[in-house]
């Protein structure tokens, strides 16, 4: 017989524990702007080929959304923009099986749809780093 205690954390404990990572993170961005340089760290990716990923910008988006400035953040970048309502969308999924009490989803997402996100990334990395596609690029 154990002499300590063991208690399982609620089922809800996970959905705000990342509510509170997410909002913390977005306070952080949200006060310490990434426009003013030596804050964050380049981006590995754009300073080893000196192309944009495709999440180059974001930070900046976030900042800008967290201002409530959506024109800019679609400007510095439209993925993580539209990617963002997707997000709150899984989450508000997520805590409303913890409250009501539906088991969680043992499953991912149909394999079709994980190859359309890769796919959509990917285009996206690659057009904003040509010609035709430099308005997606971050300005």
């Amino acid at each position: 017989m154990s002499l300590i205690a063991t208690s399982r954390p609620t089922p809800l404990a996970a959905p705000l524990a990342v509510l509170v990572g997410g909002l913390a993170a977005v306070a952080g961005v949200a006060t310490v702007d990434p426009e003013q340089s030596g804050h964050y760290p380049s981006c590995p990716f754009l300073s080893v080929t000196a192309w944009w990923c495709p999440g180059c910008g974001s930070l900046r988006a976030v900042h800008a959304l967290a201002h409530g400035d959506v024109a800019t953040a679609v400007d510095r970048n439209v993925l993580t923009v539209l990617a963002i309502p997707a997000l709150v969308v899984a989450w508000v999924a997520w805590l409303r099986r913890a409250v009501t009490g539906r088991p969680r989803l043992r499953w991912a997402a149909p394999s079709i749809a994980l190859w359309a996100l890769l796919a959509t990334t990917v285009a996206f990395g690659v057009l904003r780093n040509v010609p035709t596609g430099s308005w997606l690029a971050p300005t």
